[in-house]
Parts: structure tokens; C-alpha cells; sequence
């Protein structure tokens, strides 16, 4: 792909319990994005800094979400970035629920009160082909030492449960199983501990990102895997590096419920997008 012109770009910063996101508005103009336009954006030094950059487009539902990791690989899901979205097109139209589409599918926006935005994220894929994984396997303990659980959330999950998130090397030990063989898009790695009954501690290493103070899908994912493992009940919150998140793993998916934060808007430049791609 290559951007359809040259003129500048206007976007806003969002983040979600500090998972930061650069989101584009492209509801009412074309807006093509190219992996190195995307890895230029999301450079912290050169550029503005993202965990993920979003795009919202016009389509079937409220809106239609596209979204790229920092490394400008695109990724299906972003709970965080969705859920950051939702929020501004709440405001935005005076709604209080949404459906929006992803490459994941349908998800659903609703506004829990308090400032806080719920987001069903859809149900978990549990079979190993679904995750994905490279081979027929039980997904709820991997052949891997300490026996992650793998989840798919529309993009990828290896969750290992450990007696102390906080002690665990995440830097090292993330990309160590973000490139396993058994994924081969590669994974989210999350590193969790329990704190209290359905209380759990929650690290997570962002494929394509590194260490994120928060994620949305890792959150979802997580409390799937603990309630497949017997260590929860299916409503939990879950401490991670930005704050608290809320999640319950209904019949019709995982709602994940947080705060929201628009940061400010701004312009990506023309001279700044004719270099990076």
C-alpha cells in the first residue's frame, strides 16, 4: 500500500491505562497506511510514539477499526486502542453503545458509568488451530516449561502463571516466547500471578511492541486462561503496570471494562510522511 497523498495527517493520542495509541480519523477521507509510514509514526524518538496506531473507517456498523503495531506489522485486535475509540465516538454522538467492526469481526461498545467503557471483545479461541498454533496440542497447558495456556483473542496469547509476575525478566524473557516455533504469528506473553481470590497480577510483553504497561486482548486473554485453569471464577480484575482492568468472560464473549484517555490532537506533516514511506 502507499498513502493515497501527500497532505498532512491529522491524528489523536489516546491511551489506555498508559497502552498508547496514535488513532487516525479516516471516516471522511481515504487514508492508506504503509508499514514503514507505520514504523516511522510509532518511533518514540523520531517520530510521536505508539504501542499501536489505529484507524477508524467508515463501515457496516459505527465505525471500522484497523490497527498496526509499533514494529508496523498489522494487527486483528487491539482491546485498549478499541476501547479508546469507542469512548470518543460515544462522545462524539451522544450514544452510549456501538458496534464496531474489526478484522477480528463485530465487537461491542458500551458506556459502564463512572467514566469507564466496556468492550465485548468476542469469545476466545481455545482450539489450537484457532490460536494459532503449529500443531495439534492441548492449548490450556503447552509443552513449553512453566506450561503457558494459549488464547486466541483475534490475535494471539501465551500466559504464564507464575508465583510472582513482578520477579520475572520480562525484557528477556518476552521476546523469548513471542518467537517461539509453536506460534507462527508469533505471541502476546503475559506473565501473571494471583494476588487474591479472582484478583490476579498481570506483565505483558506486546509482539511487534515490547513491554506495554497495559493490554486489553493480554487482559481478556488472561482471565480466560485462569478460569480454564481453575485459579478464578470468570469476573476478575487484573493489576497491570497502568492501573486496573475489569473482565468477565460471558456467553457472548470477554468484556473487558477501564479507563480512557484523550491525550491531545495534532498533525503528522506532509514532509514527515513523504520520508517515511
Amino acid at each position: 500500500m502507499s498513502t493515497a497523498t501527500h497532505s498532512e495527517l491529522p491524528f489523536m493520542k489516546m491511551h489506555g491505562l498508559g497502552n498508547d495509541f496514535v488513532v487516525v480519523d479516516a471516516r471522511a477521507r481515504e487514508v492508506q497506511i504503509t508499514e514503514s509510514l507505520a514504523r516511522a509514526i510509532g518511533n518514540r524518538r523520531t517520530g510521536i510514539g505508539f504501542d499501536q496506531l489505529a484507524v477508524i473507517e467508515r463501515g457496516s456498523g459505527d465505525a471500522h477499526l484497523r490497527f498496526w503495531n509499533a514494529d508496523g506489522s498489522m494487527s486483528a485486535a487491539c482491546g485498549n486502542a478499541t476501547r479508546c475509540i469507542a469512548r470518543f465516538l460515544m462522545d462524539e454522538s451522544g450514544q452510549d453503545h456501538l458496534h464496531l467492526t474489526t478484522q477480528r469481526g463485530d465487537l461491542y461498545a458500551v458506556d459502564a458509568g463512572a467514566g469507564l467503557t466496556s468492550v465485548n471483545m468476542g469469545a476466545p479461541m481455545l482450539d489450537w488451530q484457532d490460536v494459532p498454533l503449529t500443531e495439534s496440542m492441548d492449548t490450556l497447558e503447552l509443552p513449553i516449561e512453566g506450561a503457558p495456556t494459549a488464547t486466541g483473542m483475534g490475535n494471539p496469547h501465551c500466559s504464564f502463571f507464575v508465583d510472582d509476575a513482578d520477579a520475572v525478566p520480562l525484557e528477556t524473557f518476552g521476546p523469548r516466547y513471542e518467537h517461539h516455533p509453536l506460534f507462527p504469528e508469533r505471541t502476546n506473553v503475559q506473565v501473571v500471578s494471583i494476588v487474591a481470590p479472582n484478583h490476579l497480577r498481570m506483565r505483558v510483553w506486546e509482539r511487534g511492541v515490547g513491554v506495554t504497561l497495559a493490554s486489553g486482548s493480554s487482559s481478556c486473554a488472561v482471565a480466560v486462561a485462569a478460569a480454564r485453569r481453575g485459579l478464578t471464577g470468570r469476573d476478575v480484575k487484573i493489576d497491570l503496570d497502568g492501573g486496573q482492568m475489569q473482565l468477565a468472560w460471558r456467553d457472548d464473549g470477554v468484556w473487558m471494562t477501564g479507563e480512557t484517555t484523550h491525550v491531545c490532537d495534532g498533525v503528522i506533516t506532509q514532509d514527515f510522511i513523504e520520508v517515511a514511506q
